[in-house]
């Protein structure tokens, strides 16, 4: 019995968990009742749980981001303002150090995102998860270990600082990460998968990275950052091909990428639908249609050169191959496009265009993209680890394996994760 009253604490996010949690802990959802296996004076016992207000400024929350338009609500509702990280001192909540945290914490929010275009367009949800993490490393346990998702590693929004936080933590000595969210909780998805890690207060050295997929496992003792690098790397078996890449030094293929809204045009903008004197052709979601030069407010000199158009989002669903990205497609001269897609170029030939084209459709190329695209976006960011080539020739992945001296087992790895591009998927 001194265990329940002295050793297990536990802080719920809503009332209803709280009541789940103390009737699995003590058998009774009233701890201070004959039911209880222990006996507490007060009907909460070491679940707590008290109700919290959001602190507004600006019509956010000052500690989770919350907007004040959606979450100012009445007391029925529930407001979301979880306890545990709406405070600057979470030892004020118990007055006593931890040695041990579990955690499976809210993972994101909702901001409004499906009430209008700006909220879509700024992504829908605020992540939360990631505040559990930071508050329970200010409580200074011994061991802190939480499932969230695995964004993290590679994106995710408003996360840059605690990826950096977590990937330069030498702490961490162990990952578990499940790809396919589903093999961890049964028939859930969440996009990009699902991980938990192991932070001991006392450890510093490498992290034990196990990876668990279509019931296989991966296991390798590694740096959390690679060199060359700002992201984490999912996979094990790449490490070895990624390292031979960075060997050769080269340029980065992200250098001919464009960054989003490359001409000006947001992606619900439509021209005229028939071609008109010195019209130019405006490529947008699933439809082509006109403009005129001066309604194209960015990068005009770009009209004129050949370019090659790839969608900024592809869907990241747990499908096993990958496909990455959509087909790329040429963009003649006296064309442009919608943010629904990005520019890659401009170059002075269409035969440049078209071997940038040949370099993209591989299998090498797609799968060095997986490394930091775990979302469906993909900003000029995810092309990071791909390197330049020689656009005045075309590329296969055969040249590619033999260039970059792959062997049969990386080759192999590389073609399990990524599927060919069939030549008849749209664009």
């Amino acid at each position: 019995m001194t265990i329940y009253k002295n050793q297990i604490f536990g802080i719920a996010i809503t009332e209803l968990t709280s009541l789940l949690s103390k009737r699995t802990l003590y058998c009774s959802k009233y701890p201070n009742s004959k039911y209880s296996v222990t006996k507490f004076d007060s009907v909460e016992g070491n679940i707590r749980f008290r109700e919290t207000k959001h602190e507004w400024k600006n019509n956010n929350c000052v500690f989770c981001g919350a907007n004040k338009a959606n979450y100012d609500r009445d007391e029925a509702l529930e407001s979301h303002a979880y306890e545990f990280i709406h405070t600057t001192n979470p030892e004020e909540l118990w007055n006593m150090k931890f040695d041990v945290i579990i955690g499976n914490p809210p993972y994101q929010m909702s901001d409004g995102g499906d009430s209008d275009k700006e909220n879509r367009k700024r992504g829908g949800a605020i992540p939360l998860y990631h505040k559990f993490v930071q508050q329970a490393k200010k409580l200074e346990p011994h061991f802190l270990t939480m499932i969230i998702p695995s964004r993290w590693f590679a994106g995710g929004r408003g996360l840059d600082e605690f990826r950096e936080q977590m990937l330069n933590d030498n702490r961490i000595s162990k990952i578990i990460d499940y790809p396919i969210s589903s093999e961890c909780f049964q028939g859930v998805e969440i996009k990009g998968g699902i991980c938990y890690f192991l932070w001991d207060k006392n450890y510093r050295g490498e992290c034990e990275i196990k990876t668990i997929r279509n019931g296989k496992s991966s296991t390798l003792r590694r740096p959390l950052l690679e060199n060359k690098s700002s992201v984490f790397i999912r996979y094990n078996e790449s490490i070895s091909i990624l390292r031979k890449i960075v060997a050769f030094n080269e340029k980065s293929f992200e250098l001919l990428v464009s960054t989003q809204k490359p001409f000006g045009f947001r992606t619900f903008y439509k021209g005229k639908t028939n071609a008109f004197k010195n019209s130019i052709k405006l490529y947008g979601n699933k439809n082509i249609s006109y403009v005129a030069l001066d309604d194209v407010s960015l990068n005009q000199g770009w009209i004129s050169k050949h370019k090659v158009y790839i969608s900024m989002a592809y869907g990241a669903g747990e499908d096993f191959p990958h496909q990455i990205i959509n087909k790329p497609f040429y963009g003649q001269p006296n064309s442009c496009c919608t943010e629904t897609y990005l520019v890659i170029g401009p170059f002075q030939t269409k035969e440049a265009a078209d071997n940038v084209i040949s370099y993209i459709k591989t299998r090498f190329f797609r799968f060095l993209i997986l490394l930091k695209k775990n979302t469906q976006h993909a900003s000029k960011t995810v092309y990071q680890f791909v390197p330049m080539q020689d656009f005045s020739e075309s590329w296969t992945d055969e040249k590619l394996y033999k260039k970059y001296g792959l062997n049969e087992e990386e080759i192999a790895f590389i073609e399990s994760m990524i599927r060919p591009m069939d030549s008849s998927e749209e664009k």
